[in-house]
């Protein structure tokens, strides 16, 4: 129809009656401030009728002349009203009145000068110059002499007739002022403020659904593929990302599309957002990052107001990259928990959903989310649609742990004698922050040793440290030491005398963190797969230390608390979910657990009591049965035993050059069993 505005698409047309008012800005508060001085101006700077200044003396002649009607006391100023105007001064300046009302000469020709000592607005004012003109009034003032005294002129006035008032010295006018509209001015200057910030703040609380997402700048330190080391499968799925945005064609022209997200999963420090930042420096697309928990507000509705905020720009911004960490933040199951949900949270993963894969066609944005709890997440989240896939970004093997320290000892002057492929053997299951941070603690004990570059041993103190705690002092109690120094020996007589287990790297009786001693074992190699024979050399290990005290002291302390815990759980594990029982290959407990009290509660054991007995007696006879085992290896190696902890206690800290030395270079294999196996016992 002709007249009629056209609309623009996505605008919100106004209609001219619906035009909101602006906001009160400062110039209104200026305003009011400006006529409330006025207003205070017009107060109490109002003229008054005029009134002449006269000497006490005089005031004194017209009380007895009965010309004075009132008189107001005001501390040392006295004012008042005359019967009759008096002509003041007469053409003389010094002339004053007589009783009569005419003027004469006064008896002290300086008494003008007291007004010099009067207060209040008619300090000197109305008292008139010499050669004025001379007016009538009927007001006076004058001044009392305090410090001479004057007992007769109550009585004077008194006979006169004369009515007397009297008030307190009343406060300058400014400080009356300020006490009075003080409480209204902070309240103006208040208003002021808070409409400043509103305007600042786009009208407060309108600013919140906004997106608190970052957009990666290319003048930020630019990360790229090569500075994530390992990650090598989780690289180049990633890679597959960045082509796509960099040659979008040559994808479209197969009917291939990218998928539209990508989910880094694995155990935290593994580089799930280093990967994500050299996704950013990789691409050239516009980058937004933000961390789930950002969009969640105590107010419901402002994480889905602040995710459209986020893919509204992202799709301004489009072929564009959209990084959400920690989403488990937002992400998890939805419903969990006893009936108890959280709106905002579902609200917002709600909205995540449609904006990922919703009824609206999406644009070429492309999602990154990093988490560590997968287990967690909604299953409407992992759907295809949403993240098509995920990128596994597992514990560095050792190949990888020796990439990332040549990639953290770059930036420190290290010595010859560090052997970074021992150091990655040293640090299993380690992950890359761990990594970094070995390297740091490394370079500051350099540091604080004055060293020019980082040894060896400084490496190895940075890990114990890391991983056990700080170094202790040595105790000094001989049997506490005796008793330790045969409990480590028995660990790792054990370890070495054992071909299933792990080399012994370092023994030592001193004390870190809140152990009291350490048998350091090394991996020989990487291991993906454990087998029975190693789980079991396992146990013997930690059981070597509290047999060792029994053997020699034939008592036993509860040092070895920690060594029972662990030998326990790997048996009763063993038992449960690998198989390696009397029940047979059957797994009665899995990983597969609900972190979340609503549903566990709604689940049982999978199976009987009985079987929970048996379980039990399984676990007690192959803890029982390996106790006997390492028993009898103790006893036949109990002069390498004494020599190793007589050793401990001279040296303290042995390596594998001096185990090698005592304990010799062969390893016995413990005596089995009668194969006619019993539940649980070793084969």
């Amino acid at each position: 129809m002709a007249g009629k505005q056209p609309t623009i698409p996505g605008k919100q047309q106004r209609e001219p009656g619906n035009q909101q008012p602006p906001g009160l800005g400062s110039r209104f508060w200026w305003v009011v401030l400006l006529a409330l001085f006025i207003w205070n101006a017009v107060l109490f700077l109002q003229p008054s009728k005029p009134e002449v200044l006269i000497p006490y003396s005089t005031f004194l002649e017209q009380v007895s002349a009965g010309n004075v009607s009132e008189v107001l006391i005001v501390g040392p100023q006295i004012s008042g009203m005359l019967v009759k105007p008096i002509l003041w001064p007469e053409s003389s300046a010094t002339g004053a009145p007589s009783r009569s009302g005419k003027a004469e000469t006064p008896a002290n020709p300086g008494s003008e000068n007291l007004s010099g000592n009067r207060e209040g607005k008619n300090d000197g004012e109305n008292t008139p110059k010499a050669g004025a003109v001379p007016q009538k009034y009927g007001k006076f003032a004058t001044v009392f002499p305090e410090s001479v005294g004057d007992p007769a002129l109550m009585p004077l006035l008194e006979a006169h007739r004369v009515t007397v008032n009297a008030k307190t010295p009343s406060k300058p006018w400014f400080i009356t002022l300020l006490v009075d509209w003080a409480p209204m001015l902070l309240l103006v200057f208040y208003f002021v403020w808070m409409s400043r910030q509103a305007m600042r703040n786009q009208s407060s609380i309108f600013g919140l659904g906004q997106t608190k997402a970052r957009r990666y700048s290319s003048e930020q330190p630019k990360v790229t593929f090569k500075d994530v080391a390992d990650a090598d499968e989780a690289k180049g799925d990633l890679e597959e990302v960045v082509d796509f945005l960099q040659n979008p064609q040559k994808y479209h022209q197969m009917g291939a599309r990218i998928p539209r997200g990508t989910l880094l999963v694995g155990p935290p420090g593994t580089g799930k957002t280093l990967l994500a930042r050299a996704v950013a420096g990789e691409a050239g697309a516009p980058f937004f990052s933000i961390s789930a928990s950002e969009f969640v507000e105590m107010f419901v509705g402002v994480g889905a107001s602040r995710v459209r905020s986020l893919f509204e720009q992202a799709k301004a911004a489009s072929p564009s990259i959209v990084f959400v960490d920690e989403l488990d933040a937002v992400g998890r199951r939805r419903g969990a928990g006893l009936g108890a949900v959280n709106d905002e949270r579902e609200q917002t993963l709600n909205q995540l959903l449609v904006e990922m894969d919703g009824f609206e066609e999406r644009q070429e944005v492309i999602v990154l989310a990093a988490t560590n709890r997968p287990d967690v997440l909604d299953p409407a989240l992992l759907r295809p649609g949403r993240f098509d896939r995920q990128v596994m970004v597992p514990l560095p093997d050792r190949e990888g742990r020796e990439a990332i320290l040549r990639i953290h000892t770059a930036k420190i002057p290290i010595a010859s004698d560090v052997k970074l492929d021992l150091l990655s053997r040293k640090i299993v299951g380690m992950s890359g922050a761990d990594i970094a941070n070995i390297c740091n603690e490394a370079a500051l004990v350099a540091a604080r040793r004055s060293h020019k570059q980082v040894s060896m041993a400084d490496f190895e103190e940075a890990l114990d440290k890391v991983i056990l705690g700080g170094e202790r002092p040595s105790l000094t109690d001989p049997d506490a030491r005796k008793v330790i120094a045969y409990h480590e020996s028995g660990h790792a007589a054990v370890a070495w005398l054992t071909p299933a287990a792990d080399p012994v790297h370092r023994v030592t009786i001193i004390p870190h963190g809140r152990a009291l001693g350490i048998t350091e074992q090394v991996p020989s190699e990487e291991r993906y797969n454990y087998s029975r024979t190693y789980l079991v050399a396992r146990i013997d290990v930690m059981l070597g230390g509290r047999l060792s005290e029994q053997i020699v002291f034939g008592d036993v302390t509860t040092g070895a608390e920690n060594d029972l815990i662990q030998a326990t759980s790997l048996a009763r594990r063993m038992m449960t979910r690998w198989g390696m029982g009397s029940l047979g290959p059957v797994a009665f407990e899995s990983d597969d657990q609900q972190p979340f009290l609503g549903y566990e509660l709604s689940r049982g054991k999978d199976y009987s009591e009985s079987t929970a007995a048996r379980i039990d007696e399984d676990v007690r006879k192959l803890i029982a049965e390996r106790c006997e085992i390492v028993t009898s290896l103790l006893n036949g190696a109990r002069d390498k035993l004494d020599k190793l902890a007589e050793t401990l206690l001279h040296e303290e800290t042995v390596d594998e050059l001096v185990l090698e030395q005592i304990l010799g270079a062969g390893k016995q294999v413990p005596k089995e069993p009668d194969p006619g196996a019993k539940p649980g016992t070793t084969r």
